[in-house]
């Protein structure tokens, strides 16, 4: 069996520590900007756990997720199970396989989060190199591996989509995106 190059080491202590935390500061700004202060204080704090930050502190590389590196060496990420099931700003915490309804819509505090966390991410990996249009590039790669409800496929494909047309200011707004979910939320 070929050994694995990844290992716990300072760097990587240090260095996805400042990743997860710069995350979660560009949350809060995001979900500040919308009107959810509170979930943006509260946003990831699992990530500290221990199952979630010592997987992210041995699989830190400093490009992409640690979580994709544990899923690739793996086969599936310990961190990533935990993450998505105590997170409800995440499509797969409202996945159910068993029940009739498989996937239900999420709620729009936490859409709103989802949508912070979105933008957040795709600004803290991509840094300067990121642009209005990133998000919408990187969706329409992954939007089809993604279970979620049609209806909120078809939201975030428009939020995406206007903002990679406008900008994030005019539309990362409480009062537009509330406006968008209710018209792609109504039954």
């Amino acid at each position: 069996m070929e050994k694995s190059k990844y290992r716990y080491t300072w760097k990587g202590f240090f260095g996805h520590l400042s990743v997860i935390t710069k995350h979660r500061f560009k949350v809060f700004i995001l979900c500040a900007k919308v009107g959810i202060f509170w979930r943006g204080l509260v946003h990831d704090l699992s990530k500290y756990s221990p199952v979630e930050f010592l997987e992210g502190v041995k699989y830190f590389d400093g490009g992409k997720s640690p979580i994709m590196n544990c899923k690739k060496e793996e086969g599936y990420s310990k961190a990533w199970l935990h993450h998505k099931g105590r997170n409800k700003h995440h499509l797969e915490y409202w996945y159910d396989y068993a029940a009739f309804n498989k996937t239900p819509d999420m709620p729009f505090k936490y859409f709103l989060e989802h949508i912070c966390d979105n933008f957040a991410a795709g600004m803290i990996y991509q840094g300067k190199k990121w642009t209005k249009e990133y998000q919408l590039t990187y969706w329409n790669k992954t939007k089809d591996k993604i279970i979620c409800s049609d209806n909120m496929r078809k939201l975030l494909t428009r939020v995406f989509t206007d903002v990679s047309i406008k900008g994030l200011d005019p539309v990362l707004t409480r009062s537009n995106l509330k406006k968008l979910y209710n018209e792609y939320m109504e039954k």
